[in-house]
């Protein structure tokens, strides 16, 4: 399963991705917006995490580039706020799988990403 993590922060970017190749993931991390559009536009995953509030400030944007070159894949939107608590995420992009706290445990999240992959 190819999985892209977007996320700013890379200590944690770094143990997620340390979970997901345990479980047999071959994993790139983007840390700003342009390089999750580079890497989209370069290679194609079956689950992209994505921080809501990524560096660059237009994760939507992400999640709509990537519903148009890689329609298949799912992502797992994850936050360390409030917005977007009420489920609307689901409503603003339709290749949204899943929004969970960027607190989850990182085996559960690996365990989320792993389902999604296989599902596809």
């Amino acid at each position: 399963m190819k999985i892209l993590i977007a996320e700013s922060t890379v200590p944690l970017a770094a143990l997620w991705k340390r979970h997901l190749e345990r479980m047999g993931a071959e994993v790139v991390v983007a840390t700003t917006v342009d390089a999750a559009f580079d890497l989209i536009d370069q290679m194609a995953f079956q689950v992209i995490v994505m921080n809501v509030r990524l560096k660059g400030g237009a994760s939507l944007a992400v999640a709509d580039f990537a519903q148009f070159r890689q329609p298949d894949a799912r992502v797992v939107f994850v936050t360390d706020s409030t917005f977007f608590s009420d489920g609307s995420i689901f409503k603003h992009s339709t290749n949204a799988c899943a929004f969970l706290p960027s607190s989850t445990e990182p085996s559960d999240l690996a365990e989320m990403v792993s389902h999604y992959a296989h599902a596809n």
